[in-house]
């Protein structure tokens, strides 16, 4: 039986992870946040992340106060293989993995999330 979707909110940073890797591996595909300027990034102390969630739902969820003019919006499993690991190392850019309504979640370096993701 799937987890709730409370249930995966409620999860640790470590565990939406793993979810978020098993989704975008069935589904082929992650979710980012959108507006007119492009793909939202937050600033941490130390570095830039662009957020990344397991399905539109949560993102669509995450997006309130400041982000709340975001849309969510469909990458492919393969699209982000192909162009967005490369083009976030490039622009010394983070992920900040299914960062919940807290903001809490992990950073993770481009490379280790696309290593992650072509895991059977």
């Amino acid at each position: 039986m799937s987890p709730s979707f409370n249930e995966v909110l409620q999860m640790s940073a470590d565990k939406r992870y793993t979810y978020l890797l098993s989704q975008a591996q069935q589904h082929q595909q992650l979710w980012i946040l959108n507006d007119d300027d492009g793909c939202v990034i937050l600033t941490t102390e130390d570095e830039d992340c662009v957020p990344v969630w397991p399905a539109q739902a949560f993102a669509q969820h995450w997006a309130t106060g400041d982000w709340e003019h975001c849309v969510p919006m469909a990458i492919s499993v393969s699209d982000w293989l192909a162009r967005w690991t490369l083009g976030l190392q490039g622009d010394d850019v983070n992920i900040a993995v299914f960062p919940n309504p807290e903001e809490e979640g992990l950073i993770i370096f481009p490379d280790d999330f696309d290593a992650d993701l072509r895991k059977k």
